[in-house]
């Protein structure tokens, strides 16, 4: 018995928050668990931004429409975590849709104001000149008002994408949380080290997220740098 417990790590008889050995002992728990979190975020901003850019197409095109479509994206987002969860699990189950579903929704709120504030930016000018060269309203909106859109676009896309991150950790209550999990569990037995080290991961995510989408802002915009 003695011998165990001269092989346990100093850090884990103490419970100290900054633990190496946590981190060599529980490596295949931290991926799987980040990975998780890493494509539940992709798939509910994608999903988000899907159903975000016909709605603000919508509102924008019928002036009638944009106040029930802005409030009711803002109510959604007003609506308990918990309680949004337990409204979508008799349609789709303890799955990842429940989560993927219910994160998509929160992204709305954000999504259609700034796609909405992205369009509504652009110079009023610009599109009366492209609509003199001949161009139809399916081209303008594609060739002119999305791209100058785009830095609005992007900015709304980028909170989106960091306040998610934060969100999907409240997926462990249907069990898919990613790092969510490993937080639901050390914090029922006080581990330590493991709550410093998915919420370490979760800040890194968020961070490597919102700079990837920097650089695709970038790439997508060449045009702002050049004017910078």
């Amino acid at each position: 018995m003695l011998a165990l417990v001269d092989d346990v790590p100093q850090c884990y008889v103490d419970n100290d928050w900054i633990c190496a050995q946590y981190w060599h002992d529980y490596r295949p728990e931290l991926v799987s668990a980040t990975v998780e979190h890493l494509w539940l975020t992709v798939v509910s901003v994608l999903a988000g931004l899907v159903v975000a850019v016909p709605l603000a197409l919508l509102a924008r095109r019928r002036g009638t429409v944009e106040s029930t479509v802005v409030g009711a994206t803002t109510i959604l987002y007003t609506i308990p975590s918990l309680a949004l969860f337990s409204l979508l699990l008799p349609l789709t189950g303890l799955t990842p849709t429940t989560v993927v579903v219910g994160l998509a929704l929160y992204s709305l709120t954000v999504l259609v104001r700034n796609i909405l504030a992205g369009l509504r930016g652009v110079p009023a000018p610009i599109v009366e000149a492209a609509r003199g060269v001949g161009y139809s309203n399916t081209r303008i909106l594609l060739r002119v008002e999305i791209p100058l859109a785009m830095p609005v676009i992007m900015a709304g896309i980028r909170v989106a994408t960091v306040s998610t991150v934060a969100l999907v950790t409240i997926g462990s209550i249907v069990s898919y949380g990613g790092l969510g999990n490993l937080l639901l569990l050390a914090v029922g037995n006080q581990f330590k080290a493991q709550i410093f080290a998915a919420s370490v991961l979760c800040v890194v995510l968020a961070v490597v997220l919102d700079l990837v989408l920097v650089v695709v802002q970038r790439l997508l915009t060449p045009w702002t740098r050049h004017a910078r």
